[in-house]
């Protein structure tokens, strides 16, 4: 076995077992309520981000995109949501989630659907914002609603398959 350079998952466990992370995780209930949580962020920042990239290729003419910009504050909430969560799932289990390419996958997906955001606010927004409730906004905006709805329904299906993949060493990318 490879010694994996950046992440020791048994120091993980270890330090997930002193806290007692690990314990209530593996207790009847963590497990299940952890992923109600999960998947509670997940349909808020879907929700919000989601609409808002659908209103911007189109879908609901007649809806304001600055009234539904509003919603991203619970997109914020629900991705930090799924992201403490989605911690809790890996200190617990290291092994099974850092070496997943279902995992690895979700995260790079996650970081692009992240510059794709902050390129967005960088170049597009204002404009996105000027628009009327029936107009259709520029197309450099519209490209970023792909991106991120491509993003994150990635996301989603990369989480689903996570558990399908019980990895070996030898799916450590930087190992």
């Amino acid at each position: 076995m490879p010694t994996d350079p950046i992440f020791d998952p048994a120091a993980i466990q270890q330090w997930a077992n002193d806290l007692g992370i690990a314990a209530f995780m593996q207790s009847p209930w963590g497990w299940p309520l952890v992923e109600v949580f999960h998947f509670i962020g997940l349909c808020l920042l879907f929700g919000a981000v989601g609409m808002f990239d659908l209103r911007m290729l189109g879908v609901a003419r007649g809806v304001s995109l600055r009234q539904l910009h509003r919603l991203i504050p619970f997109g914020v909430a629900g991705f930090a949501t799924s992201v403490f969560t989605g911690f809790l799932f890996v200190v617990t289990a290291p092994d099974q989630y850092l070496y997943n390419p279902a995992l690895q996958t979700k995260l790079a997906l996650m970081g692009l659907a992240g510059v794709n955001m902050v390129m967005f606010y960088a170049t597009a927004a204002r404009r996105v914002s000027a628009t009327g409730p029936d107009d259709l906004p520029p197309m450099r905006a519209r490209l970023f609603a792909v991106v991120s709805l491509a993003c994150w329904l990635g996301v989603i299906a990369c989480g689903r398959v996570i558990t399908a993949f019980r990895p070996p060493w030898n799916w450590c990318l930087w190992c």
